[in-house]
């Protein structure tokens, strides 16, 4: 898998498909880019797939601060690196609120943005458990949060059903870097764009897992309500990761969402 030098880290990322346009794809708190390996071979015979690591996922390195900013930061100079002025974005969970950011700092670099399962802030009553999440990977390491990780990605009904995939998202998982896993969650408890939606401009799609327990639809309906124009969908019986638990039913969504 690739690999680059970018600002005293290393970023490891996939890039994929043919001469079509580029697609950027960011992935989750709960998981590395290849959360989307079940769904890029389709992607990629009509887009050119980039998929990178955020620092301490994969093989990618290196500092950043605990800002959402800063991972949009990590975007733009991965983007100028690779030479490509504009992409067509998409953001699952914590990609989600950083493609966000990317739209309101870099708004000239993206085409096309798609939110999946992800919100414009977390209420106070959901930082409780990122709060959690943050402490507990701190003290015990990334063992420490794995089945609380897992229980987030999937509803329990696919967890029970599916005991090779979550031990593949498990394994994942697990080699993330539980510093910068922590700095992760101390961004997602720290934004808030709520005040900022309407300046995002981009044609948008909005898509949510109707049993998402991480980002709950109601969080997904408030960004799609306040980003003009945004295209809202939802995915019943689904959790927070449909790329995983969906392939077919992600890829008829963004396809035809891309292709309109």
């Amino acid at each position: 898998m690739p690999m680059m030098t970018l600002n005293g880290g290393t970023v490891e990322y996939e890039d994929t498909g043919g001469p079509g346009k580029p697609l950027l794809l960011l992935h989750t708190l709960l998981a590395d880019r290849s959360v989307y390996d079940r769904v890029i071979p389709e992607l990629a015979g009509e887009w050119r797939v980039i998929s990178p690591n955020f620092p301490g996922y994969g093989a990618s390195d290196g500092k950043i601060d605990g800002r959402i900013e800063a991972y949009a930061d990590f975007v733009a100079a991965f983007l100028d690196a690779l030479g490509l002025d504009r992409v067509d974005l998409l953001g699952n969970g914590f990609g989600g609120f950083v493609a966000q950011s990317v739209a309101l700092h870099y708004p000239g670099r993206i085409d096309r943005l798609m939110l999946v399962d992800t919100a414009p802030a977390f209420p106070d009553p959901a930082k409780v458990p990122l709060r959690g999440l943050q402490a507990k990977v701190l003290a015990d390491g990334m063992s420490g949060v794995l089945d609380a990780a897992m229980l987030r990605m999937f509803p329990p009904a696919y967890i029970e059903a599916a005991p090779a995939v979550i031990a593949e998202r498990r394994a994942a998982l697990a080699k993330a870097d539980p510093t910068l896993f922590a700095n992760a969650c101390g961004a997602l408890v720290a934004l808030d764009h709520v005040p900022h939606l309407g300046k995002i401009t981009h044609r948008t799609l909005v898509l949510v897992g109707l049993e998402d327990q991480t980002t709950p639809p109601a969080l997904s309906r408030q960004l799609a309500t306040g980003i003009p124009n945004a295209q809202l969908v939802e995915l019943p019986g689904v959790g927070h990761c449909p790329q995983v638990q969906s392939p077919e039913g992600f890829l008829t969504e963004i396809r035809g969402f891309l292709a309109s």
